[in-house]
């Protein structure tokens, strides 16, 4: 008998226990999700002029390749031989921007008085000279070669001390020239390798 009522006891304690309404379950924690990754910056494709070039123009490309980004030379530009200098405005470039193509590849951009085109570090055309010469201490000026002061030229080779003051002609090497105008303003900035340092475009 009390076997028995034993028994009932344990059925009855289960079958309340296959009755209880279930316990909720603590929501699992969610894995965050990944971040998009962020492609790294490159100085030479924003929109700003460098030693290396100015959105898709890229200092070193070839004639077929400048062509293919920002269009082909007008005319008057196109009948220079390849082996020869051409500097000109494409049709796609911004307003303002020349760029000059010696023996078929890209040597030199050139922000002239017309352009809105800035510097890494936010120079422009119209800027004061006087300022530009105190902001790089470490650049080369050197007076202009049809103006008399305060027109100057400021020239820079960023990450190469070694070779301010000099005349480059290493094919590789990177630069900046200021050419400050008779008004002591920033007249043209030329970006690229040596031809940078020409005085008279493609000469």
């Amino acid at each position: 008998m009390i076997r028995n009522a034993v028994l009932c006891s344990v059925a009855l304690l289960a079958l309340a226990a296959c009755n209880a309404p279930e316990t909720a379950k603590t929501p699992e924690a969610k894995a965050p999700e990944a971040a998009t990754p962020v492609a790294p910056a490159d100085a030479a494709s924003a929109n700003v002029l460098t030693p290396l070039g100015y959105g898709p123009m890229k200092i070193g490309m070839t004639q077929a390749e400048a062509d293919a980004a920002v269009g082909p030379p007008p005319a008057n530009a196109a009948e220079a031989e390849p082996s020869e200098c051409r500097y000109y405005h494409p049709p796609r470039a911004p307003e303002g921007l020349l760029v000059m193509v010696e023996n078929g590849v890209l040597t030199r951009l050139t922000a002239t008085r017309d352009s809105t085109i800035k510097t890494e570090d936010g120079v422009g055309v119209g800027d004061d000279g006087e300022q530009l010469k105190a902001r790089y201490a470490a650049a080369t000026v050197t007076p202009h070669k049809y103006q008399g002061a305060p027109s100057a030229y400021v020239t820079l080779w960023p990450g190469k001390p070694q070779l301010q003051g000099a005349y480059v002609t290493d094919p590789t090497a990177r630069g900046l020239v200021f050419e400050i105008g008779d008004d002591g303003k920033v007249a043209f900035i030329h970006a690229g390798g040596p031809s940078i340092q020409n005085v008279e475009g493609c000469s």
